[in-house]
């Protein structure tokens, strides 16, 4: 039987899990949901308990899967695979959890960041058309992302690259929760979200054009719940992005809109899986 990987996507309410093949087909996925109570001490083994069941279910072994992939909030440890401060799973203290989830199904476990994996997603199957040079950005409550460059998702040194949300467009603009003023991310609560979308749009414009000219990948994919604009968005950032950008990076560099929706964080996840083809060929 060809190798698998399983994708997880934790998120606040949901946890989706999918089980893909190794060139990113989802062949089944379903969701629970987290349990944050306790500290959210429930929340790896119901990860847990769900996979074995879904593998008994669907007649699969351990041995049959490549590894396990998870996007998950919070800081995240990869080399140790651990995360701490994801406070919107209750987890205010490290949960090692590479080491309780390798434990429990028995199959090689990693993790990232959920925006990340978002990106890693898109940037797959979805509108990064697998080019190398991939921004993803997602527009919710907040405004995150993911940079992929050279195929590789970019960390840095404090795990924070991609946090595009934080690109300054207006020096004396609003106080963000970062304690910075004038970021990009505006929630409900900030009279930038309130005005005309045309000044929203001004503002991405020109985050994402200072992104196309100093990263010049080929796709800046807009994701989050703000794309279900389409075109309508679309349109008008690009309009401001062309307007931003020098010539060769306004004719080649594209502003997409994601297509995978709520698939991107379990695909992205799984993604991550295939960093252990290598250790298995070694065996």
């Amino acid at each position: 039987m060809a190798k698998k990987i399983i994708g997880i996507d934790l998120g606040g309410t949901t946890v989706k899990f999918a089980i893909l093949t190794l060139t990113g087909e989802i062949q089944q996925k379903w969701s629970i949901p987290t349990n944050i109570l306790d500290e959210g001490s429930h929340i790896v083994p119901d990860i847990i308990e769900s996979i074995n069941h879904h593998l008994s279910l669907y007649d699969l072994k351990p041995s049959d899967f490549i590894g396990i992939g998870m996007g998950t909030p919070g800081s995240v440890d990869r080399e140790a695979g651990t995360v701490i401060g994801a406070y919107n799973l209750n987890w205010k203290t490290l949960q090692p959890v590479r080491e309780q989830i390798e434990k429990g199904t028995g199959i090689k476990f990693t993790l990232d960041n959920d925006a990340n994996v978002a990106a890693l997603g898109e940037r797959w199957q979805g509108a990064g058309d697998n080019n190398p040079d991939v921004v993803f950005v997602t527009l919710g409550t907040g405004v995150g992302g993911g940079v992929i460059m050279d195929g590789n998702l970019l960390h840095g040194k404090a795990g924070c690259a991609g946090e595009i949300g934080h690109v300054t467009v207006d020096p004396h603009g609003f106080e963000c929760t970062c304690g910075k003023k004038g970021c990009l991310v505006a929630n409900d609560n900030d009279p930038l979200a309130l005005k005309v979308v045309d000044q929203v749009c001004y503002y991405l414009g020109l985050a994402l054009g200072n992104i196309g000219n100093t990263l010049n990948p080929a796709n800046i994919v807009i994701g989050g719940g703000v794309s279900a604009a389409g075109e309508f968005l679309r349109s008008r950032v690009e309009k401001y992005f062309r307007e931003f950008t020098f010539p060769q990076v306004r004719q080649s560099t594209e502003i997409k809109l994601a297509q995978l929706g709520n698939d991107a964080g379990v695909i992205g996840a799984a993604s991550l899986a295939l960093q252990f083809i290598e250790s298995v060929k070694e065996v």
